[in-house]
């Protein structure tokens, strides 16, 4: 507490003094507080930061030195926590970056693991590693006596030795079945086209979750070996197994076909689970000098989603001539390869509906041989066609391509094939 010398008035503070002194006794004669004289000259200064008064100028200047130096003390202290807090801000920006970057490769690492494991390129082995791991689990699980293993395994490394299926999936004479079937039952269909003969080859143990466009390039070879037309290119060959169609597509590939489609697949098939697609059927048919094209309907050209101008391409593609000529008609044509995103058939002809729909007759190589020979049957049952029956509202997927065959090539025409193979183009519909 501060007394005034003058009235004995009490204040907490300095400034609030000199404001007493101001107001309360400046108008009135005073005596100076500090020489006690009413009629003393003695300047007085007050300092603007903290209202303390002095007799002396140079005590107040050193007096306001020591204020701005306490200012700047704590400016400085203030600008150190500001480069701390910038620091720290930083350090954390930086934290959480690297995260981030881990979490992304991670998910990366994973993605292309998942791909691989699809693809067939986890180097987990091909065919014969995974025929041979499913038949162990089957005796494992006493579903497969070890005697039938041990047949079955010899069975396999004779087919892989000479290259040629076992043809212990195929199932022939079917279309010779639909062709019957047409011309004495099915009332609602108006006309039926069905290509040459093909036997249909279905998923096996070494190869069920990947081999889909190896058994249905199986099922359009079948059919043209069954052809005339095609003996010049593909004279003396049999139906080869999936570790030789592998083969025969790297084969195709070190000739220069499909470097872009080789290199995706790191140039290797064999020994490896690889799907393969309409461009990998594309090559090893020419590589054949088998003339074939593709054909991409890489949109959808009707209502939800569906392809009609699919359907009109292959009513094309098989007649000539719609009206007129027989109920059913056995074309000189051989099957076309199908595929879409995850899967792959084989069309081996159509229907016109007496309603003027459009029917596709396919045949998929998920369909056991149980159920396919159910086809053969004298009596066949309508219900036995719903596995090959495909209608406009059964094709939804958002890209189709198909692989037809046209004839057979002369060398000439293919080498200049594989040039042009070079950079891969297809027919797009629309």
């Amino acid at each position: 507490m501060l007394s005034c010398d003058i009235c004995g008035e009490t204040v907490t503070s300095e400034p609030d003094m000199k404001a007493h002194l101001l107001i309360v006794h400046m108008e009135n004669e005073v005596i100076c507080p500090f020489c006690k004289l009413s009629d003393c000259d003695q300047p007085l200064y007050d300092c603007p930061m903290c209202g303390l008064i002095f007799t002396n100028y140079h005590i107040l200047q050193e007096h306001v030195d020591l204020h701005l130096e306490e200012s700047s003390f704590r400016q400085g202290m203030d600008r150190v926590q500001c480069c701390r807090d910038l620091e720290l801000a930083h350090h954390l920006q930086q934290e959480e970056d690297r995260k981030r970057r881990s979490e992304e490769s991670r998910q990366e690492r994973e993605e292309f693991q998942k791909l691989q494991r699809q693809y067939g390129l986890d180097n987990s082995g091909g065919y014969k590693q995974q025929l041979l791991r499913s038949m162990e689990r089957e005796v494992d699980s006493g579903r497969m006596h070890p005697s039938e293993f041990h047949r079955r395994r010899a069975d396999m490394m004779e087919s892989l030795a000479i290259g040629i299926d076992d043809g212990k999936t195929k199932t022939s004479g079917i279309i010779e079945a639909l062709y019957r079937y047409y011309q004495n039952t099915a009332t609602d269909v108006r006309h039926v086209w069905l290509s040459t003969a093909v036997d249909h080859f279905h998923s096996s143990f070494g190869d069920k979750g990947w081999g889909c466009g190896y058994r249905n390039f199986q099922m359009l070879l079948s059919s043209l070996l069954q052809n005339d037309a095609y003996d010049d290119c593909l004279k003396g060959m049999s139906v080869p197994c999936i570790p030789k169609i592998q083969s025969m597509i790297e084969d195709a590939w070190r000739e220069g076909f499909d470097p872009q489609g080789a290199s995706q697949l790191n140039n290797r098939l064999q020994g490896t689970k690889a799907w393969i697609g309409a461009c990998e059927i594309y090559t090893l048919l020419t590589s054949l000098r088998v003339k074939c094209h593709i054909v991409d309907f890489h949109k959808s050209t009707g209502p939800l989603g569906t392809h009609p101008r699919l359907f009109e391409w292959v009513l094309n593609y098989y007649s000539s001539e719609r009206e007129g000529g027989p109920k059913v008609a056995c074309t000189s044509k051989p099957p076309v390869y199908l595929q879409h995103q995850g899967h792959s058939r084989t069309v081996v002809g159509i229907e016109e509906r007496k309603n003027r729909t459009l029917c596709l007759l396919i045949f998929d190589p998920g369909c056991p041989s149980r159920e396919m020979q159910k086809l053969l049957k004298q009596d066949m049952e309508t219900s036995n066609l719903k596995q090959l029956r495909k209608f406009v509202g059964n094709l939804k997927h958002k890209q189709y391509q198909i692989v037809a065959v046209e004839g057979v090539l002369t060398a000439e025409e293919k080498i200049a094939r594989r040039q042009a193979s070079q950079v891969f183009t297809a027919e797009k519909i629309p």
